[in-house]
């Protein structure tokens, strides 16, 4: 079994999923996950799109349904005999879920950490009763990991695999594809993966990026996460210039000029890709004041975390607004050294995920626990 929650999870679980059936073309794999992992051959017990709840206030209004989730994992783990469960990011859910699983006697394996550099390191003691072998894709996850007695193997980020095995389209290609000017340089605007981020994040983006176009001669292209209705968007257009593009993410970080980016996952996709780019995060007040309270970190961009430094400026809740997203932006577009320096810091990061292959190393982790769970 795979559980994953959210976009990320599914993009990497999807690419777990087609090294394990390159191991075993038989294997049967059961779980949570998106369309991704469903096409790479995962039998879903629920859609991601099911489990995109943000913030404190939306998980307890969830409750009754994420133990029916629960309860239908846990059904399935004992119809199935299942013996290993592979957890993907989303420790919300999967930390919760793999007290109840420990007690079946179930094998478990987490892939790709909880922040615990964030949320401070109490939660690896939870993490050391629970889970049998945590595979990281940060160095220095592996050794905040190794310090504490937890069984971890750094694998390198899957990302770099992803990026190394994509086929590109030209520039050209792309802007004859999507009907794009010629003469004019993209921005791009990332707005997340969850309906409620997009509702709360995307109004202000919108307003600013067509400020930054009209003052820098660009046009605006939002790469819409592939669970997203298109329709949510539907209010702006008319009022503002812009285009949608599902599917062509990564080509549009190779050919952008900028991005303004909501914090996850997606700020790392942009550094490997060496864009310039602001990282902007709003969410409701009570999950922004109980987050201040818990989180351990003066920064929230990934990119910004491995670099140990401020590489990105990050726009946090007031700070999302129209005015002040143009003014960090333009103070970049503005200034061709610091344009520049900003790319070359970018470049840095690359170095500090290791190389190609992280898929493949996991997958063949969890066969050698499927294996000894069979010796077992």
């Amino acid at each position: 079994m795979i559980i994953a929650g959210e976009a990320s999870g599914d993009l990497h679980g999807a690419s777990l999923i087609n090294e394990l059936k390159s191991i075993d073309a038989g294997i049967n794999i059961f779980g949570i996950g998106g369309d991704k992992m469903i096409s790479a051959g995962m039998i879903a017990q629920f859609h991601i799109n099911e489990m995109a709840f943000l913030g404190f206030a939306e998980v307890v209004k969830h409750i009754p349904f994420i133990k029916k989730v629960q309860k239908s994992l846990l059904e399935k783990v004992a119809e199935e005999k299942i013996k290993t469960v592979v957890l993907i990011d989303y420790p919300g859910f999967n930390l919760s879920i793999a007290k109840k699983l420990k007690k079946t006697g179930v094998k478990l394996i987490y892939y790709i950490s909880p922040q615990i550099w964030a949320w401070g390191k109490k939660r690896i003691t939870k993490i050391k009763s629970l889970i049998d072998k945590m595979i990281v894709v940060f160095p220095f996850e592996e050794v905040m990991y190794n310090e504490a007695g937890v069984d971890v193997c750094y694998t390198g980020h899957p990302l770099l695999e992803r990026i190394a095995e994509y086929d590109f389209l030209s520039k050209a290609e792309l802007i004859d594809k999507f009907k794009l000017d010629p003469d004019k340089e993209l921005l791009l605007l990332m707005p997340g993966s969850r309906k409620q981020e997009i509702e709360k994040i995307f109004p202000d983006c919108i307003k600013a990026a067509s400020l930054i176009c009209g003052k820098f001669n660009m046009q605006t292209v939002i790469a819409c996460s592939e669970n997203i209705e298109e329709n949510i968007f539907d209010e702006f257009t008319g009022v503002y210039k812009f285009t949608i593009a599902k599917g062509y993410t990564y080509d549009f970080l190779k050919h952008s000029k900028f991005g303004i980016i909501k914090s996850g996952t997606s700020t790392l996709e942009t550094a490997l890709f060496q864009l310039p780019f602001i990282v902007v995060y709003s969410t409701s007040t009570i999950t922004y004041w109980i987050g201040r309270m818990l989180i351990k970190l003066k920064n929230i961009a990934l990119v910004n975390i491995v670099a140990q430094e401020n590489i990105i400026d990050e726009l946090i809740q007031k700070d999302v607004n129209p005015q002040n997203i143009y003014n960090h932006a333009e103070r970049i577009l503005n200034n061709e050294k610091i344009y520049s320096d900003m790319k070359i810091k970018l470049g840095e990061i690359k170095n500090k995920l290791g190389e190609p292959g992280a898929s493949k190393k996991t997958a063949q982790i969890v066969i050698d626990f499927l294996n000894d769970t069979k010796r077992d």
